[in-house]
């Protein structure tokens, strides 16, 4: 890294635009509802917003399948609101980040409509279909949602292939025509004025020559990860692609790009965003994410806790095998993801606020660029829905449908706990702006149940308080602006296997910042001693007690060399 470029120094807010402030009163969070809440985002100090899909969409995975690339989602607006908000974000200092899925389409997209239609048309090669096999699918890979991974059409007599649901019919990349389609799409949004791309499963865009049997998939087996997502990823031609991508698209503009990767090592994250491979400028991985994912091959579905050891391996692979090479993103959670207070902090009234700044300090010293999920910086948290059938999310309906339902591997009791811990509608309940009915996120019947938790943690309360998690973090966005040693630094973590205290090192030229945290919620007692601690820089308890570390205490020293 010679010069630190602007996307190195920003941080990312993402907003799940369904879920984030609805203006008109249909439960259906929207674009005007987003323009109403800019001045909100300027106030907490973040320089991007990623905004997850508005495209027209049926819907299937909430916006995920595309039916058209260039149109808006009437219940999330028009163009022309778009234009508004880029308009108006842009006056405020704010940079608009779009969501980029074209992995798969909607199978009501055009492409796909046409495709289906013969083996011969146009658009039959934009997808990948393949013939039976001894009559039945081409292979054994598994949906990322469950069930094949294959679906078949019988007015053609082959199947098509859907790494996700089987209304997201996967694309060809291999055709060039609909490479040049993608392109001219993407610098479409660009003339509209968008500042990058995040690009949904991004490394799953080419696939394994020959398309082989998983062999995690085996006589019947679902394998412990229950999909075959991971196997098809990081295929043949997918640096080809991102080169040319780069070349003829992103290269033209001074945008920030950052790619979904589930299943990447870091070996595999230098090629994506090294910053002499001219593809993308940083990626998303999932290994730290995944930590507390089921023992008894449900995958994602459990209710465990994670390992503080295993988190700071993790983490600390990633700072230390990319420094120099690549570029990190920074997160905790996201539209994916269970809320990060309740999965690696502490929820109860007596130490969210405390585990919440922990957790946001502990990831914001780190190098790289911070994403903050929507209602994060309040310390929203997951909710516990008492039935099933108050769910929205395909993933967990399915995951319900087959683990409880189908093959009984779990009684309902212990799915609902494993769900309340897990489900991507932990995530996607609608923010708390206030204490008024709806937390202030409709006049209306929202599209997924609010927490009831909203009349004590909502933004209106969060203002009045200046010892709150949003001004907390307010802080460490601004502090990522005043020390370059957080952007530039290197990394190194202190007492590996501490089981309850994550502590490391940023080392610059000529300072140090020291970044000692607690992920308990009894006292420890540590001492590190790194010379003269010129400042105690950030911390979530009014004073200092030295070595001493209280529950779920957080601070950040700065030390002159």
């Amino acid at each position: 890294m010679t010069q630190t470029k602007w996307w190195q120094k920003a941080v990312v807010y993402q907003i799940y635009p369904r879920s984030f402030q609805d203006s008109n009163g249909d439960g259906i969070g929207d674009i005007p509802g987003i323009i109403q809440r800019l001045p909100y985002l300027k106030k907490l100090g973040v320089q991007v917003i990623w905004l997850s899909p508005i495209y027209q969409s049926p819907n299937d995975d909430n916006g995920y399948d595309i039916s058209d690339y260039q149109k808006i989602l009437p219940e999330f607006g028009t163009i022309a609101d778009v234009r508004e908000m880029l308009l108006v974000a842009h006056e405020l200092g704010l940079k608009v980040m779009m969501d980029l899925v074209v992995n798969h389409t909607s199978d009501e997209h055009y492409w796909f409509q046409k495709s289906c239609q013969s083996k011969t048309n146009a658009y039959r090669d934009y997808y990948i279909w393949r013939d039976p096999v001894n009559g039945h699918a081409p292979n054994n890979w598994l949906s990322d949602f469950g069930g094949s991974a294959w679906e078949y059409d019988a007015k053609t007599a082959q199947y098509y292939l859907h790494l996700f649901s089987k209304k997201q019919p996967d694309l060809n990349w291999d055709n060039p025509k609909l490479r040049q389609e993608i392109y001219t799409m993407m610098q479409w949004w660009l003339n509209q004025g968008v500042d990058g791309f995040r690009m949904d499963v991004i490394n799953l865009i080419s696939k394994r020559s020959g398309m082989p049997n998983d062999p995690e998939v085996a006589d019947g087996n679902d394998g412990n990860h229950g999909s075959s997502m991971v196997f098809s990823a990081n295929g043949p031609n997918v640096h080809q692609y991102l080169q040319e991508m780069n070349q003829q698209v992103l290269s033209k503009h001074n945008i920030i790009t950052v790619g979904e990767t589930p299943g990447v090592t870091t070996n595999d994250a230098v090629k994506y965003a090294g910053f002499d491979r001219h593809e993308l400028q940083m990626v998303f991985q999932f290994e730290h994410t995944e930590l507390d994912s089921s023992h008894e091959g449900l995958g994602k579905w459990s209710n465990e806790r994670v390992n503080l050891v295993d988190l700071k391996r993790i983490l600390s692979k990633w700072q230390t095998n990319l420094y120099g090479h690549a570029w990190n993103s920074l997160y905790w959670n996201n539209h994916d993801r269970p809320r990060v207070v309740s999965r690696f902090g502490n929820d109860s009234e007596v130490y969210r606020v405390q585990s919440a700044k922990m957790l946001a300090a502990t990831l914001h010293f780190m190098q790289g660029t911070p994403y903050i999920y929507q209602g994060e910086e309040i310390g929203m948290t997951n909710i516990a829905l008492s039935s099933i059938d108050q769910y929205q999310d395909i993933d967990t309906l399915n995951a319900y449908d087959d683990l409880v339902s189908q093959k009984k591997r779990v009684t309902s009791e212990q799915m609902m706990a494993y769900i309340h811990h897990s489900s991507r509608d932990n995530a996607r309940t609608p923010m708390q702006w206030d204490n008024t009915k709806n937390a202030g996120f409709t006049t209306g019947s929202p599209w997924l149940p609010v927490n009831s938790n909203y009349q004590t943690i909502n933004v209106s309360d969060t203002f009045s308080d200046r010892e709150s998690i949003f001004y907390f973090y307010k802080k460490l966005i601004a502090l990522r602006q005043q020390l370059p040693i957080i952007t530039t630094g290197r990394y190194e973590v202190l007492d590996l296997e501490d089981e309850f205290v994550y502590a490391y090192r940023r080392i610059g030229k000529n300072s140090q910042l020291l970044v000692i945290s607690n992920f308990s919620d009894q006292p420890q007692i540590r001492h590190y001693n790194f010379g003269t601690i010129t400042s105690l820089i950030i911390g979530n308890y009014k004073d200092d007690a030295g070595d001493i570390l209280r529950a779920y205490e957080t601070k950040v020293y700065l030390i002159e060399m």
